[in-house]
Protein backbone atom coordinates (compact mmCIF):
# COMPACT_ATOMS: atom_id res chain seq x y z
CA UNK A 1 0.00 0.00 0.00
CA UNK A 2 1.32 3.44 -0.97
CA UNK A 3 0.21 7.02 -0.42
CA UNK A 4 -0.76 8.63 -3.70
CA UNK A 5 -2.71 11.77 -2.78
CA UNK A 6 -3.20 14.19 0.12
CA UNK A 7 -5.79 16.87 0.81
CA UNK A 8 -5.29 19.58 3.42
CA UNK A 9 -8.25 21.65 4.64
CA UNK A 10 -7.81 25.07 6.28
CA UNK A 11 -11.37 25.44 7.53
CA UNK A 12 -13.25 28.71 7.68
CA UNK A 13 -16.48 28.74 9.70
CA UNK A 14 -18.66 31.70 8.65
CA UNK A 15 -20.65 31.49 11.89
CA UNK A 16 -17.46 31.55 13.97
CA UNK A 17 -14.79 33.41 11.95
CA UNK A 18 -12.08 32.87 14.58
CA UNK A 19 -12.50 29.06 14.40
CA UNK A 20 -10.16 27.31 11.93
CA UNK A 21 -9.74 23.53 12.32
CA UNK A 22 -7.04 22.13 10.04
CA UNK A 23 -7.61 18.64 8.65
CA UNK A 24 -5.62 16.28 6.47
CA UNK A 25 -6.96 13.40 4.40
CA UNK A 26 -4.46 10.89 3.05
CA UNK A 27 -5.35 8.65 0.10
CA UNK A 28 -3.74 5.31 -0.78
CA UNK A 29 -3.48 3.31 -3.99
CA UNK A 30 -5.69 0.63 -2.39
CA UNK A 31 -8.60 3.01 -1.89
CA UNK A 32 -8.26 3.51 1.86
CA UNK A 33 -8.14 7.01 3.30
CA UNK A 34 -7.17 8.40 6.69
CA UNK A 35 -7.90 11.69 8.43
CA UNK A 36 -5.99 13.71 11.00
CA UNK A 37 -6.22 17.12 12.63
CA UNK A 38 -3.67 19.76 13.61
CA UNK A 39 -4.19 21.28 17.05
CA UNK A 40 -4.24 24.95 16.04
CA UNK A 41 -7.94 25.55 15.45
CA UNK A 42 -8.10 28.77 17.48
CA UNK A 43 -6.10 31.95 17.73
CA UNK A 44 -3.06 32.34 15.46
CA UNK A 45 -1.30 29.59 13.53
CA UNK A 46 -3.88 27.63 11.55
CA UNK A 47 -2.73 28.75 8.09
CA UNK A 48 0.89 28.13 9.08
CA UNK A 49 0.01 24.58 10.12
CA UNK A 50 -1.89 23.94 6.88
CA UNK A 51 1.06 25.12 4.82
CA UNK A 52 3.52 23.12 6.94
CA UNK A 53 1.46 19.97 6.32
CA UNK A 54 1.56 20.81 2.62
CA UNK A 55 5.34 21.12 2.63
CA UNK A 56 5.92 17.91 4.58
CA UNK A 57 3.59 15.89 2.37
CA UNK A 58 5.37 17.12 -0.75
CA UNK A 59 8.76 16.25 0.74
CA UNK A 60 8.06 12.87 2.37
CA UNK A 61 4.64 11.33 1.92
CA UNK A 62 4.11 10.55 -1.74
CA UNK A 63 4.69 6.85 -2.39
CA UNK A 64 5.25 6.13 1.31
CA UNK A 65 3.86 3.02 3.03
CA UNK A 66 1.29 4.30 5.58
CA UNK A 67 1.96 1.33 7.87
CA UNK A 68 5.47 2.62 8.61
CA UNK A 69 4.35 5.21 11.14
CA UNK A 70 7.44 4.98 13.33
CA UNK A 71 9.78 5.39 10.38
CA UNK A 72 7.89 8.36 8.96
CA UNK A 73 7.66 10.02 12.39
CA UNK A 74 11.42 9.75 12.72
CA UNK A 75 11.95 11.14 9.21
CA UNK A 76 9.70 14.13 9.92
CA UNK A 77 11.53 14.76 13.17
CA UNK A 78 15.08 14.33 11.89
CA UNK A 79 15.02 15.46 8.27
CA UNK A 80 13.09 18.72 8.45
CA UNK A 81 15.69 20.74 10.42
CA UNK A 82 13.16 22.72 12.48
CA UNK A 83 11.50 19.82 14.31
CA UNK A 84 14.52 19.14 16.51
CA UNK A 85 14.25 22.75 17.70
CA UNK A 86 10.56 22.58 18.56
CA UNK A 87 7.49 24.67 17.88
CA UNK A 88 3.72 24.25 17.63
CA UNK A 89 3.49 24.71 13.84
CA UNK A 90 5.77 21.87 12.81
CA UNK A 91 4.54 19.59 15.59
CA UNK A 92 0.91 20.30 14.69
CA UNK A 93 1.67 19.27 11.10
CA UNK A 94 3.51 16.13 12.17
CA UNK A 95 0.65 15.26 14.54
CA UNK A 96 -2.02 15.58 11.88
CA UNK A 97 -0.08 13.43 9.41
CA UNK A 98 0.74 10.77 11.98
CA UNK A 99 -2.88 10.50 13.17
CA UNK A 100 -4.12 10.05 9.59
CA UNK A 101 -1.66 7.20 9.05
CA UNK A 102 -2.93 5.41 12.15
CA UNK A 103 -6.46 5.84 10.81
CA UNK A 104 -5.41 4.08 7.60
CA UNK A 105 -3.65 1.26 9.46
CA UNK A 106 -6.65 0.50 11.63
CA UNK A 107 -9.00 0.63 8.64
CA UNK A 108 -6.77 -1.76 6.72
CA UNK A 109 -6.97 -4.19 9.64
CA UNK A 110 -10.72 -3.51 10.02
CA UNK A 111 -10.50 -2.62 13.72
CA UNK A 112 -11.14 0.52 15.77
CA UNK A 113 -7.89 2.38 16.39
CA UNK A 114 -7.91 1.69 20.13
CA UNK A 115 -7.31 -2.00 19.35
CA UNK A 116 -3.88 -1.12 17.92
CA UNK A 117 -3.05 0.85 21.08
CA UNK A 118 -3.64 -2.09 23.41
CA UNK A 119 -7.40 -2.54 23.42
CA UNK A 120 -9.90 -1.19 25.92
CA UNK A 121 -8.99 -0.53 29.52
CA UNK A 122 -12.54 0.78 30.09
CA UNK A 123 -15.86 0.83 28.24
CA UNK A 124 -16.83 4.44 28.90
CA UNK A 125 -15.04 7.67 29.78
CA UNK A 126 -16.11 10.08 32.49
CA UNK A 127 -16.49 13.49 30.81
CA UNK A 128 -16.59 17.08 32.00
CA UNK A 129 -18.25 20.16 30.53
CA UNK A 130 -15.39 22.47 29.59
CA UNK A 131 -15.16 26.28 29.55
CA UNK A 132 -18.38 27.44 31.19
CA UNK A 133 -17.28 31.08 30.89
CA UNK A 134 -18.43 30.80 27.25
CA UNK A 135 -21.80 29.41 28.44
CA UNK A 136 -23.01 25.86 27.89
CA UNK A 137 -25.44 26.27 25.01
CA UNK A 138 -25.83 26.29 21.23
CA UNK A 139 -24.18 29.69 20.91
CA UNK A 140 -20.99 30.98 22.53
CA UNK A 141 -21.19 33.97 24.87
CA UNK A 142 -18.96 35.92 27.28
CA UNK A 143 -20.35 35.45 30.74
CA UNK A 144 -19.81 38.23 33.27
CA UNK A 145 -22.42 37.98 36.04
CA UNK A 146 -22.20 35.29 38.73
CA UNK A 147 -25.81 34.29 38.03
CA UNK A 148 -24.88 33.53 34.42
CA UNK A 149 -22.11 31.20 35.60
CA UNK A 150 -24.61 29.45 37.82
CA UNK A 151 -27.04 29.04 34.92
CA UNK A 152 -24.32 27.62 32.66
CA UNK A 153 -23.40 25.09 35.32
CA UNK A 154 -27.05 24.16 35.77
CA UNK A 155 -27.36 23.46 32.03
CA UNK A 156 -24.42 21.06 32.21
CA UNK A 157 -25.88 19.31 35.24
CA UNK A 158 -29.17 18.75 33.42
CA UNK A 159 -27.23 16.94 30.68
CA UNK A 160 -25.80 14.52 33.23
CA UNK A 161 -22.32 15.93 33.86
CA UNK A 162 -20.84 15.57 37.32
CA UNK A 163 -17.80 17.73 36.55
CA UNK A 164 -17.45 21.21 35.02
CA UNK A 165 -14.48 23.41 34.13
CA UNK A 166 -14.41 27.19 34.16
CA UNK A 167 -12.01 30.10 33.90
CA UNK A 168 -13.66 32.68 36.16
CA UNK A 169 -10.81 35.13 35.51
CA UNK A 170 -10.89 35.37 31.71
CA UNK A 171 -13.39 38.24 31.50
CA UNK A 172 -13.76 41.35 33.62
CA UNK A 173 -17.14 42.64 34.79
CA UNK A 174 -17.71 44.25 31.36
CA UNK A 175 -16.76 41.18 29.30
CA UNK A 176 -13.29 42.38 28.30
CA UNK A 177 -10.65 39.65 27.99
CA UNK A 178 -7.98 39.69 30.69
CA UNK A 179 -4.88 38.35 28.94
CA UNK A 180 -2.24 39.34 31.51
CA UNK A 181 -2.89 38.31 35.11
CA UNK A 182 0.74 37.97 36.16
CA UNK A 183 0.43 40.54 38.95
CA UNK A 184 -1.38 39.94 42.23
CA UNK A 185 -5.14 40.37 41.91
CA UNK A 186 -6.69 43.59 43.18
CA UNK A 187 -9.43 42.98 45.72
CA UNK A 188 -12.30 43.98 43.39
CA UNK A 189 -11.28 41.47 40.72
CA UNK A 190 -10.62 38.77 43.30
CA UNK A 191 -14.07 39.35 44.77
CA UNK A 192 -15.61 38.98 41.30
CA UNK A 193 -13.82 35.65 40.83
CA UNK A 194 -15.02 34.53 44.25
CA UNK A 195 -18.61 35.47 43.41
CA UNK A 196 -18.54 33.53 40.14
CA UNK A 197 -17.07 30.43 41.77
CA UNK A 198 -19.42 30.60 44.70
CA UNK A 199 -22.38 30.81 42.31
CA UNK A 200 -21.20 27.66 40.56
CA UNK A 201 -20.48 25.76 43.77
CA UNK A 202 -23.86 26.64 45.27
CA UNK A 203 -25.56 25.49 42.06
CA UNK A 204 -23.77 22.16 41.62
CA UNK A 205 -23.43 21.22 45.28
CA UNK A 206 -20.64 19.28 46.93
CA UNK A 207 -20.92 16.12 44.82
CA UNK A 208 -19.94 17.75 41.51
CA UNK A 209 -16.32 18.48 40.68
CA UNK A 210 -15.20 21.95 39.62
CA UNK A 211 -12.04 22.20 37.54
CA UNK A 212 -10.29 25.59 37.64
CA UNK A 213 -8.92 26.77 34.29
CA UNK A 214 -6.16 29.42 34.23
CA UNK A 215 -5.00 29.35 30.57
CA UNK A 216 -1.39 30.10 31.62
CA UNK A 217 -2.38 33.74 32.20
CA UNK A 218 -1.14 33.95 35.77
CA UNK A 219 2.30 34.69 37.18
CA UNK A 220 3.85 32.62 39.94
CA UNK A 221 2.66 34.96 42.72
CA UNK A 222 -0.89 35.40 41.35
CA UNK A 223 -1.13 31.65 40.68
CA UNK A 224 -0.35 30.95 44.32
CA UNK A 225 -2.88 33.60 45.30
CA UNK A 226 -5.60 32.06 43.11
CA UNK A 227 -4.62 28.54 44.11
CA UNK A 228 -4.98 29.29 47.80
CA UNK A 229 -7.93 31.70 47.70
CA UNK A 230 -9.99 30.11 44.90
CA UNK A 231 -8.93 26.55 44.06
CA UNK A 232 -8.63 25.47 47.67
CA UNK A 233 -11.63 27.47 48.89
CA UNK A 234 -13.99 25.84 46.38
CA UNK A 235 -12.45 22.36 46.62
CA UNK A 236 -11.45 22.26 42.95
CA UNK A 237 -10.56 18.90 41.46
CA UNK A 238 -7.52 20.44 39.80
CA UNK A 239 -6.01 23.78 38.81
CA UNK A 240 -5.13 23.83 35.12
CA UNK A 241 -2.28 25.71 33.42
CA UNK A 242 -1.52 28.01 36.36
CA UNK A 243 1.50 29.56 34.63
CA UNK A 244 3.26 29.53 31.25
CA UNK A 245 5.55 26.73 30.10
CA UNK A 246 8.61 28.81 29.26
CA UNK A 247 10.10 28.25 32.70
CA UNK A 248 9.26 24.90 34.27
CA UNK A 249 10.66 26.11 37.61
CA UNK A 250 7.50 28.20 38.04
CA UNK A 251 5.51 25.00 38.49
CA UNK A 252 7.78 23.92 41.34
CA UNK A 253 7.06 27.09 43.29
CA UNK A 254 3.29 26.71 42.87
CA UNK A 255 3.31 22.97 43.54
CA UNK A 256 4.98 23.58 46.89
CA UNK A 257 2.46 26.19 48.04
CA UNK A 258 -0.91 25.12 46.60
CA UNK A 259 -2.71 22.03 47.87
CA UNK A 260 -4.95 21.58 44.82
CA UNK A 261 -3.64 19.07 42.21
CA UNK A 262 -2.06 20.75 39.16
CA UNK A 263 -2.89 19.92 35.55
CA UNK A 264 -0.96 21.04 32.47
CA UNK A 265 0.38 19.94 29.11
CA UNK A 266 -1.62 21.22 26.15
CA UNK A 267 1.29 23.46 25.07
CA UNK A 268 4.02 20.91 25.71
CA UNK A 269 5.40 19.03 22.73
CA UNK A 270 6.85 15.51 22.54
CA UNK A 271 8.26 13.58 25.51
CA UNK A 272 11.01 16.17 25.61
CA UNK A 273 8.56 18.88 26.62
CA UNK A 274 6.88 16.95 29.44
CA UNK A 275 10.15 15.58 30.85
CA UNK A 276 10.94 18.33 33.43
CA UNK A 277 7.38 18.30 34.79
CA UNK A 278 7.43 14.54 35.23
CA UNK A 279 10.94 14.24 36.59
CA UNK A 280 10.41 17.08 39.08
CA UNK A 281 6.93 15.69 39.82
CA UNK A 282 5.19 19.07 39.57
CA UNK A 283 2.13 17.96 37.58
CA UNK A 284 -0.61 15.57 38.70
CA UNK A 285 -2.75 15.40 35.56
CA UNK A 286 -0.98 15.62 32.21
CA UNK A 287 -2.99 17.02 29.27
CA UNK A 288 -1.28 16.21 25.96
CA UNK A 289 -3.01 17.41 22.79
CA UNK A 290 -2.79 14.68 20.15
CA UNK A 291 -2.89 17.36 17.45
CA UNK A 292 0.19 19.09 18.89
CA UNK A 293 2.28 16.68 20.95
CA UNK A 294 3.34 14.47 18.04
CA UNK A 295 0.24 12.57 16.98
CA UNK A 296 -0.89 9.11 18.07
CA UNK A 297 2.66 7.74 17.89
CA UNK A 298 4.08 10.22 20.37
CA UNK A 299 0.95 10.66 22.51
CA UNK A 300 0.92 6.98 23.46
CA UNK A 301 4.59 7.19 24.47
CA UNK A 302 3.90 10.32 26.54
CA UNK A 303 1.06 8.57 28.37
CA UNK A 304 3.26 5.55 29.12
CA UNK A 305 6.03 7.87 30.30
CA UNK A 306 3.58 9.67 32.61
CA UNK A 307 2.41 6.37 34.04
CA UNK A 308 5.94 5.79 35.29
CA UNK A 309 5.37 8.72 37.67
CA UNK A 310 1.75 7.86 38.59
CA UNK A 311 0.58 10.87 36.60
CA UNK A 312 -2.90 10.60 35.13
CA UNK A 313 -4.02 11.67 31.66
CA UNK A 314 -6.74 13.95 30.37
CA UNK A 315 -6.17 14.60 26.69
CA UNK A 316 -6.58 18.26 25.77
CA UNK A 317 -9.46 18.49 23.30
CA UNK A 318 -10.28 21.87 21.80
CA UNK A 319 -10.58 21.29 18.08
CA UNK A 320 -12.77 19.76 15.43
CA UNK A 321 -14.51 16.38 15.59
CA UNK A 322 -11.41 14.51 14.37
CA UNK A 323 -9.53 15.64 17.48
CA UNK A 324 -12.38 14.36 19.64
CA UNK A 325 -12.37 10.94 17.97
CA UNK A 326 -8.59 10.58 18.27
CA UNK A 327 -8.64 11.43 21.97
CA UNK A 328 -11.36 8.88 22.68
CA UNK A 329 -9.28 6.08 21.18
CA UNK A 330 -6.18 7.05 23.14
CA UNK A 331 -7.97 7.53 26.45
CA UNK A 332 -9.85 4.25 26.08
CA UNK A 333 -6.61 2.32 25.67
CA UNK A 334 -4.37 3.80 28.36
CA UNK A 335 -4.44 2.59 31.99
CA UNK A 336 -3.82 6.04 33.50
CA UNK A 337 -6.86 7.82 32.02
CA UNK A 338 -8.41 10.37 34.37
CA UNK A 339 -11.25 12.27 32.67
CA UNK A 340 -12.29 13.37 29.17
CA UNK A 341 -12.71 17.00 28.11
CA UNK A 342 -15.80 18.02 26.14
CA UNK A 343 -15.34 21.64 25.10
CA UNK A 344 -18.27 23.99 24.74
CA UNK A 345 -17.25 24.43 21.08
CA UNK A 346 -18.00 20.73 20.55
CA UNK A 347 -21.67 21.57 21.10
CA UNK A 348 -21.83 24.12 18.30
CA UNK A 349 -23.38 23.42 14.91
CA UNK A 350 -20.48 25.12 13.09
CA UNK A 351 -18.14 22.52 14.55
CA UNK A 352 -20.36 19.44 14.52
CA UNK A 353 -21.16 19.77 10.82
CA UNK A 354 -17.52 19.34 9.78
CA UNK A 355 -17.66 15.53 9.95
CA UNK A 356 -20.24 12.89 9.12
CA UNK A 357 -20.11 11.35 12.60
CA UNK A 358 -20.89 13.40 15.71
CA UNK A 359 -19.61 11.93 18.98
CA UNK A 360 -21.31 13.51 21.97
CA UNK A 361 -21.47 12.43 25.62
CA UNK A 362 -24.51 10.80 27.17
CA UNK A 363 -25.22 11.37 30.86
CA UNK A 364 -21.71 12.70 31.37
CA UNK A 365 -19.85 9.83 29.69
CA UNK A 366 -18.27 9.28 26.28
CA UNK A 367 -17.72 5.95 24.58
CA UNK A 368 -15.06 5.24 21.94
CA UNK A 369 -16.01 4.91 18.27
CA UNK A 370 -16.43 1.31 17.16
CA UNK A 371 -16.06 1.86 13.41
CA UNK A 372 -12.73 0.87 11.82
CA UNK A 373 -9.93 3.40 12.18
CA UNK A 374 -10.74 6.63 13.98
CA UNK A 375 -14.37 6.06 13.11
CA UNK A 376 -14.85 9.51 11.64
CA UNK A 377 -14.95 10.98 8.13
CA UNK A 378 -14.91 14.55 6.86
CA UNK A 379 -18.17 16.02 5.56
CA UNK A 380 -17.11 17.06 2.05
CA UNK A 381 -20.25 19.11 1.55
CA UNK A 382 -18.97 21.45 4.27
CA UNK A 383 -15.17 21.21 4.36
CA UNK A 384 -14.72 21.67 0.62
CA UNK A 385 -16.19 25.16 0.90
CA UNK A 386 -12.95 26.16 2.63
CA UNK A 387 -9.39 26.45 1.35
CA UNK A 388 -8.06 23.08 0.15
CA UNK A 389 -4.49 22.14 -0.73
CA UNK A 390 -3.93 19.02 -2.83
CA UNK A 391 -0.78 17.00 -3.37
CA UNK A 392 -0.59 14.12 -5.86
CA UNK A 393 2.10 11.62 -6.63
Amino acid sequence: MKIDKVEIFDIHCPDRPQWHPVFIRIFTDEGLTGVGEAGLAYDWGHSAAANMIHEITQALLMGFDPFQTERLWSKMFREGFWAVGGGPVIYAAMSAIDTALWDIKAKALNVPLYQLLGGKTRTKLRTYASQLQFDWDKEAARLTQPDDYAKAAEKALKEGYDAVKVNPMLFDKDGNTLSDLTRLFPRDLLNLVHDRMQAIRETVGDDVDILLECHSLLGAASAIQIGQEIAEAYDCLFMEEPVNYLNSALHEKIYDKVNTPLAAGERLYLRHGVRPYLEKQTVDILQPDIGLCGGITEAKKICDYADLYDVQIQAHVCGGPVATAASLHLETAIPNFFIHEHHTYALKAWNRELCLQDYQPKDGFMVPPELPGLGIELNDAVVKKSKVFEVKK
